[in-house]
């Protein structure tokens, strides 16, 4: 088994919902974004998923909330743009784009600060 993973980042600003603490207040993050992926196999070329692929995806998927409210846009009008909340949503709409590809989604990782960060994976 192989796992492949890349890297992005992407600035926004949120708030928490009832959170009682400062996080309740906007304010704004570079969220860092790992997506792992697991392969069984190689393909001819020696690759188990190209980089640049991946990162070309993950860039799709993030690229709608760089440099936005997070609480102004789907689904983080009804939940909170927690951390964990965003894995999960990144992690569903990043298996949409890898449908049919040769590897399986195997986790997010949303890092809100650089001692800060969520790993989802499904159960």
């Amino acid at each position: 088994m192989y796992e492949i993973s890349v890297e992005m980042d992407f600035d926004a600003a949120h708030f928490l919902r009832g959170y009682k603490g400062k996080c309740e207040a906007l304010h704004g993050h570079r969220f860092k974004v790992i997506a792992a992926v697991q392969a069984d196999r190689l393909n001819e070329l020696g690759l188990g998923y190209d980089f640049t692929e991946l990162k070309q995806k993950l860039g799709e998927v993030l690229k709608r909330y760089d440099h936005t409210c997070l609480n102004d846009i789907t689904p983080f009008k009804r939940i909170n743009p927690s951390s964990e909340n965003i894995a999960a949503t990144v992690y569903r709409e990043l298996s949409r784009k890898l449908k049919g590809a040769p590897v399986t989604l195997a986790a997010i990782e949303v890092w809100e600060s650089p001692q800060s960060r969520v790993i989802y994976r499904p159960g």
